[in-house]
């Protein structure tokens, strides 16, 4: 989008300077009061941009250095007349005034000094701005077509994390533009940041409101704090990043032109800012906001956290998607997610775990002891029958560090072998994973003519496997000749909180394809043909190892851990 150009460099070198205009204050205390004493002899300057005698309202940019300085004063807050506020320590700072055209503006300094005493002044700027922008205007509020001229009172739209699309939250280096350090897979991080939603829409005199919702559904106000700021919600420390912070009240949200210098093809050139710090979701210290993209119903914006996440280390530039989907998908091309859409509906087998004590004989079969050489994993579990149980509609898999039969830790592996085995369908388990290094949990599959031609002639079909060691990734993998054991076909996904919550693992299962996917976002797909061993009846297996080659070194301080898992469903 073509954008009108400003300089800038004014930003950093002001070139030409109006005169200081200086105001003398009224005081609101006279006099000392204790240990309180009001700031005195407040004094306002400010110039605009480029002025001179040809352009005596700047340079069409909007920008204005305000100066003020005051005896005895802690801090400056400014209401600049805008709906826009800034706190500033040394009464130094920039504003950028983005209502097109010459305007007049009321700018009110508040100086704060000791005991909460303080003093204020005012004075006008009259301005030129030649900013405009009504096509991101128009796509924030949802007054489309942006030719209207933005006529349309009732225009409102609400963004929400775009939390099924990947990178919906990144964080890289200030100077590059593209996420380094970190991206966020579909739905790794915490409900607490993708409940939030934020209802932008017209307001009086053209100004946009700005409301964000972060109640939970016990309705407390919960936001997602990155780590560096943890303290400013009450937090101390990185265990839990959502914590109580009231973000009601509505404010405004105004649009300048971009200061970050972009190339013009990485950005629409345009940023916002909101009132009374308010901030899109993700609590970084700031609220203004760079957009690098945005569509009807799609939103890339980039922002500068000044504080490196865990350290004084230095600014750093995070990355955030918002999407008009309440389900955090993003429509059309715009990489969203690869959402599985199934084929199969029809319920074949389903096991709910609904009669507490040991699991069904008629479908399960428990076995016994270490296999060969661990399973041939190398692991250092001995399988029993006592480490499982049903409990209260839930099927739980104990890992223990206890000596039995010479090995150093208990668990259990069963099957449905001779008892359940289908040939393509959808199958879909919904489990919570135990953790800790060294527990290798695993859901999967393997032909039911194992026992006549060994593996990995049978092909294996592994739904979910997890490493405590690599907390919260998860992986899809298939077995078969050539292509087996650290050699297998095999892609993962993280998915935050695996431990601590139930997640949905399926595999869609035909002639033509595999499919992997957890939550029914769909991270690994696999050509199916004809010289596979992927096309005979398989059956499921349910089991938690420790170590191995896979499962890597058991912590020492490991005691045991489970895996849960709610229920097992098979359609066609």
């Amino acid at each position: 989008m073509k954008m009108i150009h400003i300089r800038r460099t004014a930003i950093y070198f002001l070139t030409a300077i109006i005169s200081l205009v200086a105001i003398w204050s009224c005081q609101d205390d006279d006099n000392q009061f204790g240990t309180s004493e009001a700031p005195s002899n407040l004094q306002i300057g400010f110039s605009l941009v480029n002025a001179d005698t040809d352009n005596e309202f700047g340079d069409g940019s909007g920008f204005v250095e305000f100066t003020s300085s005051a005896d005895n004063a802690i801090n400056f807050k400014y209401v600049f007349g805008d709906t826009q506020e800034a706190l500033e320590t040394n009464g130094d700072i920039i504003h950028t005034y983005s209502r097109n055209g010459v305007n007049t503006y009321t700018a009110t300094v508040i100086a704060s000094g000791r005991g909460g005493t303080q003093t204020s002044a005012s004075v006008e700027v009259t301005v030129l701005s030649l900013f405009d922008d009504p096509v991101t205007r128009a796509f924030l509020i949802g007054d489309n077509p942006p030719e209207d001229n933005n006529n349309n009172p009732d225009a409102t739209k609400t963004w929400y994390i775009a939390s099924q699309e990947p990178g919906h939250l990144g964080v890289g280096g200030v100077n590059l533009t593209t996420p380094n350090d970190f991206e966020a897979s579909p739905n790794q991080l915490a409900q607490c940041l993708y409940d939030d939603s934020i209802t932008l829409a017209n307001g009086l005199n053209g100004a946009i409101t700005f409301n964000h919702d972060n109640i939970d559904p016990d309705g407390v106000g919960v936001t997602f704090f990155q780590n560096s700021f943890l303290s400013i919600g009450g937090g101390g420390g990185p265990a839990d990043q959502c914590l109580p912070f009231d973000v009601s009240s509505e404010k405004f949200l105004s649009l300048s032109p971009a200061t970050s210098g972009l190339p013009e093809d990485l950005t629409t050139g345009t940023q916002f800012s909101v009132t009374d710090g308010g901030f899109m979701a993700f609590y970084l210290n700031t609220s203004t906001y760079e957009v690098l993209e945005i569509t009807e119903n799609y939103m890339y914006v980039r922002v500068i956290s000044l504080t490196k996440d865990g350290g004084p280390g230095g600014p750093e530039a995070w990355y955030l998607k918002f999407t008009t989907n309440p389900d955090g998908s993003v429509d059309g091309g715009n990489g969203g997610p690869n959402l599985l859409e199934t084929e199969y509906e029809n319920l074949l087998f389903e096991e709910e775990f609904d009669v507490d004590g040991a699991p069904d004989p008629n479908t399960w079969n428990i076995e016994i002891g270490n296999g060969d050489n661990g399973w041939g994993n190398e692991e250092v579990q001995y399988y029993t029958e006592d480490n499982v149980i049903v409990e209260d509609g839930i099927l739980k898999i104990t890992a223990k560090r206890e000596p039995t039969n010479g090995f150093d830790f208990s668990s259990t592996r069963m099957t449905t072998l001779d008892n359940f085995s289908y040939e393509y369908g959808r199958v879909e388990v919904r489990a919570k994973l135990p953790e800790g290094g060294g527990t290798w949990p695993a859901i999967w599959m393997l032909g039911e003519n194992f026992p006549d031609v060994g593996w990995p002639e049978t092909g294996e079909i592994d739904i979910m496997e997890h490493r405590g060691n690599q907390q919260d990734v998860i992986h899809g993998s298939l077995h078969l000749p050539g292509n087996s054991g650290g050699n297998a076909i095999s892609e993962s996904t993280t998915v935050a909180g695996v431990s601590q919550e139930f997640n949905n693992y399926t595999v869609e299962w035909s002639s033509e394809r595999i499919l992997f996917a957890v939550n029914d976002v769909v991270y690994h797909e696999f050509e199916n043909t004809s010289e596979t061993p992927f096309n005979n009846p398989f059956f499921l297996i349910l089991n938690v190892a420790m170590g191995g080659t896979f499962g890597g070194e058991v912590d020492p301080a490991f005691t045991e851990s489970k895996m849960e898992v709610d229920y097992i469903r098979v359609y066609q």
